[in-house]
């Protein structure tokens, strides 16, 4: 029996974008929202989390916040002994990615699951902060392009772009978005008459007007393997909405480009959650942290409570338990932690709460990115502005989904501040570049010019380096993923360190995912050909991501980076026999129980998720309203 007894109207598990944007709205209207966040609080003042990034050796998304990944003498953490874990980029590589003793996730698929995420309050403070809308036909794949097609995968969403749009308005205001309308007007995405974004657009970087000059005059031989239906003889570089503010807006100031928006931004110019948590709570809403919901509780196929486990954040150990009591009930964990809650949940479901369908878990998608590198011939002066300021939409949909998979072009100008060369062990670059020269060797491919790569001092040391890293540049194609039954997120047999059962992932990339991938290489050649520069692309031998494609007859060396879009593991859909929620995100089996965020999606376009999981969860709080006695009449 439960220690401690808390009763509300609405439980909500989860404390992320669709958690805090529904607990925010549901406070605004008088109701009593209790909020269980399997980590801890996230501090106002969060110098301790850039502390924790500064320190870090590698700057990967989750180096600023807990829990760690390394003891003190380097050794990886045991996911066992972790009351919550979570994955680690760090944990990724081919001698850790499938053994679960070093990774949270217990990987058994053919390729791995790249995308990390983090389990605190407000842990999606690591995200870009990109915004883009889903365009129309994301919402309709199947009507337009899986016509005759009986194997064609991608089913259509329940809702279209025309019932989601206000949702998207109102979801732009509450994060901050900074874009321009009329740029953003391209594959048929519209707007509300005098429709204004919050701010205007993020300015563009020196790189991002060199792409649009160089894309500026195309032919239609040149583009014709795009399969657009029409000749494409200009490719436009539009800036990318994103949730970061170009003017000082709502008590935060304007970005300062500190180019390290993953992990963290160290001024907050850039929206997390803990905005709009910290609104709901100031309205009356109550957060329980260091909290794990481990079991969802049913009486008559309605949800009756929620036990949860408290433990101790510094030692991990378990502290008590507890039972959240509601009318309605919200998980808004995300794709990976949901459907483990549900599926935990087999007291009166030998299946798991929500899964008369057994499609709780399947489906799991995200944007497996390919990203590229060069070298230019005059400089664009990276690592100045965000990570991201300018993209390219308008391949994002066009007559060849039929078959295979769009992508976006999203110009970084952070350098090469990936790993370069697929060598795990420098990491990125400035590091790597900076070593090469410092120590007399060549892991950039950049120190090559002598017999054997030179060490060099003071003024020569400075001229090589100011000369190469201004003229480095990233390129990075987000991948359309096809949705897989097969592609799934079930219970492992190994536990973590509350003895729950942590996730274990079946993951592939398909052929018509890996055809979008032989189209962006082409693409990738193009842009660089375009731009004159040195491509220096490259795969490590033992890179567990690695895909080999075919191209003109011969074998493409591929990698593949995850996004951090988990998507698709309770897809909505108007069939109850083939989706876990309707419309309205609410369960087919459970009507009090609504189950948010990007694992609802049953397609994943092209776009960033964050903007379309805010606005769904908008438009759930209408529903959520109607089924509580204390809003109606």
């Amino acid at each position: 029996m439960a220690e401690n007894s808390t009763a509300c109207d609405v439980a909500i598990v989860g404390s992320g974008f669709a958690g805090s944007f529904i607990a925010n709205e549901l406070s605004k209207k008088g109701v009593k929202v209790v909020i269980l966040e399997a980590g801890p609080r996230v501090k106002p003042n969060f110098n301790d989390y850039m502390k924790s990034f500064y320190e870090a050796s590698s700057k990967v998304p989750e180096s600023p916040y807990p829990p760690a990944v390394f003891d003190s003498k380097g050794n990886v953490i045991d996911p066992a002994t972790v009351a919550v874990g979570r994955p680690s980029s760090l944990t990724l590589g081919a001698s850790s990615w499938k053994d679960p003793k070093k990774a949270y996730l217990d990987q058994t698929g053919k390729r791995p699951f790249k995308s990390t995420y983090e389990r605190l309050a407000g842990g999606t403070s690591h995200w870009m902060g990109l915004t883009p809308r889903l365009v129309p036909n994301d919402f309709r794949m199947k009507t337009t392009y899986g016509q005759g097609q009986s194997s064609f995968p991608f089913p259509d969403w329940p809702i279209d772009y025309e019932t989601i749009r206000p949702y998207y308005e109102k979801a732009e205001a509450e994060l901050g978005v900074a874009a321009d309308v009329d740029e953003q007007r391209f594959c048929s995405i519209s707007f509300s008459a005098n429709y204004a974004y919050p701010m205007p657009r993020i300015p563009q970087s020196l790189f991002d007007q060199r792409v649009g000059q160089a894309l500026a005059h195309l032919t239609d031989d040149e583009t014709k393997f795009l399969g657009m239906g029409a000749p494409v003889t200009q490719l436009r570089v539009r800036s990318l909405p994103s949730a970061r503010n170009s003017q000082p807006y709502r008590n935060r100031r304007a970005c300062a480009g500190n180019t390290n928006c993953i992990p963290i931004c160290p001024i907050q110019a850039k929206y997390d959650p803990t905005i709009t948590l910290n609104e709901a709570m100031n309205g009356g809403a109550r957060l329980i942290t260091n909290a794990v919901a481990s079991e969802i509780l049913l009486q008559n196929d309605r949800v009756s409570g929620i036990n949860y486990i408290t433990y101790d954040p510094k030692s991990g150990a378990k502290t008590g338990t507890g039972l959240l009591k509601a009318t309605v009930y919200v998980i808004a964990a995300n794709g990976i932690e949901t459907p483990r809650l549900l599926l935990m949940s087999k007291r009166q479901k030998p299946n798991g709460v929500a899964n008369s369908s057994d499609m709780v878990g399947r489906h799991l998608m995200d944007h497996p990115q390919y990203l590229t590198w060069g070298l230019l011939p005059q400089p664009v002066f990276p690592y100045r502005g965000p990570l991201v300021t300018s993209a390219i939409g308008d391949l994002c949909d066009g007559p060849f989904r039929s078959q295979r998979a769009a992508f976006r072009i999203s110009l970084g100008n952070e350098g090469w501040n990936s790993v370069v060369g697929g060598n795990a062990k420098f990491g990125s670059d400035p590091n790597v570049t900076t070593l090469d020269f410092v120590n007399g060797m060549n892991f950039s491919g950049l120190n090559s010019k002598a017999v054997s790569p030179a060490a060099l001092f003071g003024a020569d040391l400075t001229g090589a380096l100011g000369d190469l890293i201004s003229r480095q540049f990233r390129i990075a194609f987000p991948i359309e993923q096809s949705p897989n039954r097969d592609n799934r997120v079930t219970l492992s047999s190994v536990s973590d360190g509350l003895g729950l059962p942590r996730p274990q992932i079946a993951y592939d990339i398909s052929d018509y995912t890996q055809r979008g991938f032989v189209a962006a290489v082409r693409m990738r050649k193009l842009i660089f050909k375009k731009l004159g520069a040195t491509d220096f692309t490259a795969r490590a031998d033992n890179d567990p991501a690695g895909l080999d494609v075919m191209i003109d007859g011969r074998p493409e060396p591929l990698t593949y980076g995850g996004a951090g879009h988990v998507m698709g593991t309770y897809r909505m859909g108007a069939d109850p026999k083939t989706s876990v929620v309707d419309s309205w995100q609410r369960s087919h089996d459970h009507p009090n129980l609504y189950l948010v965020g990007s694992g609802t999606f049953p397609t994943v376009g092209t776009a960033n998720p964050t903007l379309t999981l805010s606005a769904l969860a908008l438009r759930t709080v209408e529903d959520i309203v109607l089924k509580l006695p204390s809003q109606k009449g």
